[in-house]
């Protein structure tokens, strides 16, 4: 037979590292899958290929039994003997790209070729596990099938909170995806020795579920909410993945955030500045408070409210609200405060004069 370059298969170089494999194969299980080429022999023989290339070069100890015999195996192994043919089983799937891409029966005893087989042997009961998208170390059999135990994936769902949510905290309700035991197989699996054709032999089928999340008070863009045990179905019997939510938060018109202090700019007119008085300041509830305001206060004065701002994420305490001043001078300035004005304008340029 036929020796197989799986760094071609997978389309990448000999010198690819774990990360650029797992791409390439995802990228192309998603191409091949049979869900998305229902019917398609070719697609179906190239999905195997694919899966059978990265079971070997996501593996460090059959990546290098392979890389170091090469094209000249034969010369070490030899050709395989002949094997019987089982009945076909068909080629039912798992449930699509989606859930990590689980195994399916191929029209032949194993899903692998001889060449895999050859070079690393079959596994008890002359089957051989394929990976999907990585091992955990285990494996399961299912209606006559072994099946590769790995965890679930992790789902990331990005939401977006106002800058009030962040200083209360607040939820969102999702509708997802959860998997509960299969109904006509109870579970198992298999129906009479052979796979459950409800679930595919997967022992779980998808039901919508309504998931309330709480999102902590202090988030800002980039903190990750975790859900534990809400990502992907694991295979195998193995648990599933996490959810994660990725939050970022919306600019607000009145406050600027900087890490866990606010900063905020309030109005304020030309003779509270002068003489002193009070000032209204908005706090991110929708309340205010009375800020003093010291007499002769200059424009962009900035004032410090310790412990106004911010609650700390996952943290006691809160940051700081920095309350900058901008001063106002008066408009449709009457004849008498004109008057008054123009009398002060001299008083100070007396003054001036004198000193």
């Amino acid at each position: 037979m036929d020796y197989k370059d799986y760094y071609k298969i997978l389309g990448v170089e000999r010198t690819a590292s774990t990360d650029e494999l797992k791409k390439a194969f995802r990228r192309l299980a998603r191409q091949y899958h049979p869900d998305v080429n229902p019917n398609d022999k070719n697609a179906e023989k190239h999905f195997k290929e694919i899966n059978e290339a990265y079971e070997v070069l996501s593996d460090p100890e059959k990546r290098q039994k392979y890389d170091s015999l090469g094209a000249d195996w034969q010369e070490q192994f030899g050709p395989p003997p002949p094997r019987p043919r089982p009945q076909p089983h068909g080629t039912g799937t798992t449930g699509g790209p989606s859930t990590g891409f689980p195994n399916f029966d191929f029209d032949d005893a194993t899903g692998f070729s001889d060449f895999f087989e050859t070079l690393f042997g079959r596994t008890a009961g002359g089957r051989t596990t394929t990976s999907g998208s990585g091992t955990t170390g285990g494996t399961g059999t299912t209606g006559g099938r072994m099946q590769t135990r790995k965890v679930g994936e992790n789902i990331e769902q990005p939401v977006e909170i106002t800058l009030q949510e962040a200083f209360e905290g607040a939820s969102r309700i999702f509708t997802i995806q959860s998997p509960t035991d299969c109904p006509t197989c109870d579970g198992r699996g298999e129906l009479r020795g052979k796979l459950c054709p409800a679930c595919n032999g997967q022992r779980y089928v998808m039901t919508s579920k309504r998931l309330q999340v709480t999102i902590p008070k202090g988030a800002d863009n980039g903190t990750r909410v975790r859900v534990a045990g809400e990502g992907q179905p694991g295979t195998g019997g193995a648990p599933r993945g996490d959810l994660y939510l990725i939050v970022s938060v919306k600019p607000d018109a009145t406050f600027e955030r900087k890490g866990d202090d606010l900063l905020v700019e309030v109005p304020v007119d030309l003779l509270t500045a002068l003489l002193g008085g009070e000032t209204p300041v908005p706090l991110p509830t929708g309340k205010q408070l009375l800020l003093t305001i010291p007499p002769e206060t200059q424009n962009s004065q900035t004032f410090r409210l310790v412990g106004k701002g911010m609650p700390r994420l996952r943290a006691t305490g809160q940051g700081n609200l920095m309350v900058k001043v901008r001063v106002v001078l008066p408009t449709h300035v009457s004849p008498e405060e004109r008057r008054l004005f123009e009398q002060l304008r001299k008083i100070r340029e007396n003054r001036g004069s004198s000193s």
